[in-house]
Formats: C-alpha cells, structure tokens, sequence
C-alpha cells in the first residue's frame, strides 16, 4: 500500500463465527485491507455500519433474522458510495438478479477462492455502484432467452437509440410514437435486463451480445 494511503475498512457479516474468522483471515493477507468489524445478523450489521461506516460490507446471504439482502437495501439507501458485496451457498439466477436489484456491488459465491472474495471488495470499494458477478452474463442469457423475457423488434430499435444516446422524446419521434409509448418501452427494456437505469441496462446488453448484431441508429 502507498505510503499514507487508507486501507479500505470492511464490515463482516455471517453467522457462522468459523466462517467470518476464515475471512478475516484472508483479508488480513491484504495490507490494502483491514477488517474493522464481524457481526452475526441483520440487527448487528447495522448497528456496526453505523457504529464504523465502514468502505465495504461482506455480508452473507441467509441471516439469523433476516437476509444479506435487508442489509444491502437499508444501507444503500443510506449511502451510494459503500461497497456492498453478498456471499452465498446458493448462487442461483434468482439471488444473483434479487442481490442486483437490491443494490449489490458483487454476489459471491462461498465456494469461491477467498482471493476471490477480497477482490470483489477490492472493486466494490473503488466501483460501488457497479455489479460484478462471475456468473452474471450466462444468469443474463438465460433470462433474456426466454420467450417471456425476449425483447421484441421493437424494443431492440429502442434499445439501440438508447445506446445511441437518445432521450425518451427523440426516440419517440424517431419511431413515430407517443413519449408515453416510448417510456413504457424503455420500462420493459430495463426489466427484462434487470437494470435500474440507462448505463445498467447497455452494460448488460453488451455482456450478452444483444447489440452486437445491431447497427448504432442513424442519428437525425
């Protein structure tokens, strides 16, 4: 670590006092890292967030009395600047998009390299409001493959404007539709990619390839 610079201070959260320990030990390999807090459930996550205001979070999924998920909401609404990253026995589509969608910076899972673990917290302290997942693109394919999820042809013109850099009233006049037509569009866009915004919902249609094929719309 740089002469004077900071190390980033992690809270961890599990409930099995083995586990945390294993992890603190990992991170302790680390001199980039220092852990400034454990706590066993959701009560105590909290109460330590406040306490330390810690740079990242590392909580486990399933929680006592609660989940990891009720931490990531309650804390992001407090702070878009804390890394947030869940661990988990069970890395499903289902909890990869619920840890997305929640506000997560990384979903591990707990069979993963505990290098791998440090360096999810690593990113999620420099890039908080970015998801990384190392299943995230194949857990997007599947879902988009779907034909409940599948974009239609129209939303994939609407998507491309998007990547264009088009706003709602110029897609709108582009296509010939109304800018409620239009919004509902992008709406539909961003739930079947799982996004929340504009950069989440391009950043994930890269992943998967659904603009690889399409050629940027012209601009008027």
């Amino acid at each position: 670590m740089p002469p004077g610079a900071a190390a980033t201070r992690v809270l961890l959260v599990d409930d099995h006092e083995l586990i945390r320990h294993g992890l603190a030990s990992a991170f302790g390999r680390d001199p980039q890292m220092e852990i400034v807090a454990q706590a066993g459930d959701v009560g105590q996550a909290l109460g330590a967030w406040e306490e330390h205001r810690p740079d990242v979070i590392v909580t486990d999924l399933q929680l006592p009395d609660g989940t990891g998920l009720d931490v990531v909401r309650s804390v992001r609404k407090q702070s878009r600047d804390v890394g947030l990253v869940v661990l988990t026995m069970h890395s499903g589509d289902d909890q990869i998009f619920a840890a997305m969608e929640a506000g997560a910076s990384g979903f591990v899972g707990k069979d993963a390299p505990s290098g791998e673990v440090v360096g999810a917290a690593r990113h999620a302290a420099s890039s908080p409001r970015s998801f990384v997942c190392a299943g995230l693109a194949q857990a997007m394919l599947r879902r988009v493959s779907g034909e409940s999820t599948r974009l239609t042809t129209r939303e994939h013109e609407v998507l491309v404007m998007l990547a264009d850099g088009a706003g709602t009233s110029v897609i709108a006049r582009r296509l010939h539709m109304s800018e409620s037509t239009a919004k509902s569009h992008i709406t539909k866009i961003y739930q079947k990619l799982g996004a929340t915004n504009r950069a989440q919902a391009l950043v994930t249609a890269m992943r998967i390839g659904l603009l690889s094929s399409i050629q940027p719309a012209a601009r008027s």
